[in-house]
């Protein structure tokens, strides 16, 4: 991917944007449909996901970014970002809506509220290099995985970091440390 674009709506994608451009990608901010343009790739960052889904709404970001992710673009959700690529939100708001491109169902702040935030070394299967050093900030947790998807990482057997085809998602926030080895994973994949 040479051009990716990083949704900057709500939440953390300037550090997305550092982290892509210093492996050479061309990181752009999305806030527009415009924005979309030519974009190879997609990330999703955290934030607030019920906030985001509205703002998606708003901005008009909706069908284009579902219909990019049905034609296959490859896209890297990160703890809300995860959210929003879910299958199933188990316990969203009634009008949060999803794009359904990941076959798994996930609950929100699974791990806990802010005052539970944590840091765990990752193994993540596929990954060179150690353990990946991974934040939960009031993190999600994956409950059910459907038969496409593969589990890179877990916690305590809770899955944390999984793929479905050209879809990489984790219930964390990668780009809070300085390894950049699973955004170079989302490029080369």
């Amino acid at each position: 991917m040479h051009k990716v674009g990083v949704l900057a709506l709500q939440g953390a994608s300037r550090r997305h944007v550092e982290a892509l451009t210093a492996l050479g990608a061309h990181a752009v901010e999305v806030r527009t449909p415009q924005d979309l343009s030519g974009i190879d790739g997609l990330v999703l960052p955290g934030g607030e996901s019920t906030t985001i889904s509205k703002l998606i709404d708003l901005s008009g970001l909706f069908e284009p970014i579902a219909e990019r992710l049905a034609d296959g673009m490859p896209a890297f959700g990160t703890c809300a970002g995860m959210i929003l690529l879910a299958a199933d939100v188990l316990d969203g708001r009634p009008d949060q809506r999803s794009f359904g491109t990941l076959d798994i169902s996930v609950r929100r702040n699974a791990f806990g509220r802010q005052v539970d935030s944590f840091e765990a070394d990752l193994a993540v299967d596929g990954l060179r290099g150690g353990d990946f050093p991974a934040v939960f900030i009031r993190a999600p947790a994956i409950e059910r995985v459907g038969a496409g998807v593969e589990v890179l990482a877990a916690v305590d057997q809770r899955p944390v970091l999984c793929r479905q085809g050209p879809v990489l998602a984790a219930a964390f926030h990668p780009e809070l440390s300085d390894d950049l080895r699973l955004h170079q994973l989302f490029l080369e994949d």
